[in-house]
């Protein structure tokens, strides 16, 4: 599975069948949502200024991790948003340099506790940890940079998930509870400057 993942979503991209996220989640349906966190999450984790835009991502990712934590095993998405078609930027540019990354955390990522990380308990872990990090991520104060951790670290979380690897799913853990920690010191500091 791990090894194939690069494949499959260069597969899809080159495909002629519209992009959407209905054809995401058709295509990785037992990890619809890992590969749904990371697209949605992915440009929020670059350090750009996106002038807010990122906010309707991680709605959406709000959204998906609130079925995460009731237990659902399926996405469920209103049908006109997963009838969109993913922005041509996130097709054309975004996601083929992401491709790049993705195959090079294949090399040397491997499948650990993959029980753990298959069992209904740790999905709703999940769940709570990316609406943690996702809220953070939209609450942080804007052109900050402060967003791109928490953010980052829902994409290796997601990445964890995907390959099955409990390392990555850590690391995922340690890096946006850093951004979550350095947002609570930004906002102290700016408190006390007030």
């Amino acid at each position: 599975m791990a090894t194939m993942f690069s494949q499959r979503l260069q597969k899809l991209l080159a495909g002629t069948q519209p992009k959407t996220l209905l054809s995401l989640i058709n295509n990785f349906e037992e990890k619809s949502f890992g590969i749904l966190f990371l697209l949605l999450l992915i440009l929020p984790a670059l350090p750009l200024p996106t002038g807010g835009v990122t906010h309707i991502f991680e709605i959406i990712a709000m959204l998906l991790a609130l079925e995460l934590i009731i237990g659902r095993k399926t996405v469920w998405l209103p049908k006109r948003w997963l009838d969109k078609t993913l922005p041509k930027g996130l097709q054309t540019s975004a996601l083929p340099r992401f491709i790049k990354i993705v195959r090079w955390v294949e090399r040397y990522s491997r499948p650990r506790l993959r029980q753990v990380q298959n069992n209904s308990f740790f999905a709703r872990i999940m769940g709570v940890i990316v609406l943690l990090f996702t809220v953070f991520a939209f609450l942080a104060p804007p052109f900050s940079g402060l967003d791109t951790l928490p953010a980052l670290g829902v994409v290796l979380l997601s990445l964890g998930v995907i390959f099955e690897d409990i390392l990555l799913s850590a690391a995922g853990v340690i890096v946006g509870g850093i951004g979550v920690g350095l947002i609570f010191l930004f906002g102290r500091l700016v408190l006390q400057l007030l």
